[in-house]
């Protein structure tokens, strides 16, 4: 067998090295040192350094890709804003950084700031990945139970999985108080690294009431975005709607905007149809609803303030609200 001469030997290692420094650029995700990774959370405004930028910004371009193979979106020309559908939400910082506002899950994906003076390129393009950290719409079951869903949306230039290895990406739930959560009778977490996703599912208690759970996504330790959600019982609100709902509801649970209604026994709501009910000597029952000026025995506090004799007569009243 036929040794290797030491000119092979280094031609070898040589093709080794660069195919390690182009499998670690494309695990990490980055080309150069211009490159940058930025974390934020829907709703919130970024802003995206422009590590390349000249004295002034009027040889500014921004470009924008969401997936790998889709086509070059140009925000910025010349300093200028282009004619996109997120113009409105877009600005020229200082030295000449994107500020994009009220981030939305869309927005994420791969963006480049390029210098051009006469058409000729002066520096090579600064690259940002912006990854956006979004809790989608809860589920709410009628066993006083929430699920949570925390995706972090990245562009897709290599797998979340390769993105958790090589940039310590890291998604976790914590409560309150910030001590992070794990699986037992209460919580319910599942993850998925396909898709830098992870489930918080909660049995909920009547302390909860505005209690915060948070999604924290970091890198390398630390934390580079949250996102909260918070429980709230409002009884204010289920005396709003009370009228044109059903009968047995006793709690209105709001979590980041969408409504769970809890169902109790039927003993246990007879005082919410009174709230705006006072005893008064002159009622043969003893109750005067305040708003309709009228005795009755019950009062719907809905929107169009029906006094009701009976409880029947109500329920029959805000289910023809209702349709």
């Amino acid at each position: 067998m036929k040794r290797k001469t030491e000119k092979e030997k280094m031609s070898e290692c040589h093709l080794c090295l660069l195919g390690l420094i182009a499998l670690s650029s494309l695990l990490t995700g980055t080309s150069g040192v211009n490159d940058a990774h930025v974390f934020i959370s829907s709703g919130e405004n970024v802003r995206l350094p422009c590590n390349n930028a000249l004295h002034d910004c009027t040889s500014t371009t921004w470009n924008y890709n969401r997936f790998r193979n889709s086509g070059t979106v140009e925000l910025i020309a010349g300093g200028k804003k282009k004619n996109t559908e997120r113009q409105e939400r877009l600005s020229l910082g200082s030295k000449c950084s994107l500020n994009v506002n009220n981030i939305s899950k869309e927005d994420y994906g791969f963006y480049s700031c390029r210098q051009l003076v006469n058409d000729k390129q002066q520096e090579p393009d600064a690259h940002v990945h912006l990854h956006v950290l979004h809790v989608s719409q809860t589920e709410i079951s009628a066993g006083l139970s929430v699920t949570l869903f925390c995706q972090l949306y990245s562009y897709p230039r290599v797998s979340c999985e390769d993105l958790i290895r090589s940039e310590r990406i890291e998604l976790f739930w914590v409560n309150q108080a910030g001590v992070k959560l794990m699986t037992d009778s209460r919580y319910q977490i599942s993850s998925s690294s396909d898709h830098c996703l992870i489930t918080l599912n909660i049995t909920l208690l009547n302390e909860d009431h505005n209690r915060e759970w948070r999604c924290n996504v970091t890198q390398r330790d630390q934390v580079k975005a949250s996102i909260t959600y918070t429980v709230k019982s409002s009884e204010a609100e289920v005396r709003r709607t009370a009228g044109l709902l059903f009968r047995g509801i006793t709690h209105l649970y709001i979590v980041h905007g969408f409504i769970a209604l809890i169902s109790f026994p039927v003993s246990q709501t007879e005082s919410l149809f009174s709230l705006d009910c006072v005893s008064h000597l002159s009622c043969s029952d003893g109750d005067y609803c305040r708003v309709c000026s009228v005795c009755c025995s019950y009062c719907d506090s809905s929107s169009d303030h029906l006094c009701k004799k009976s409880w029947e007569e109500g329920l029959a009243a805000s289910r023809g609200n209702r349709d």
